[in-house]
């Protein structure tokens, strides 16, 4: 579905998005809305990187060594 949406610019941004426009051979319309959707989709590649990357710190790192001991143990003299 898709529907209308109203953006409010001055004059001289008007006129610049017209000639950028048509030396692209598209519509003012069609320049934004690809805008927007290019906005749209980084941020949702954005917002899936760092679930991913909340999840994978939440899990830790096994970063090899030796395993863990208790600390009277790595405090022995």
């Amino acid at each position: 579905m898709s529907r209308n949406l109203t953006v409010h610019l001055d004059d001289l941004t008007i006129h610049k998005a017209k000639v950028l426009a048509a030396r692209r051979a598209t519509s003012v319309s069609r320049l934004v809305a690809n805008e927007i959707e290019r906005l749209v989709a980084e941020d949702d590649v954005y917002q899936q990187a760092h679930e991913t990357a909340i999840a994978q710190l939440q899990r830790g790192f096994h970063l090899g060594g030796a395993p863990p001991q208790d600390r009277d143990s790595l405090h022995e003299r």
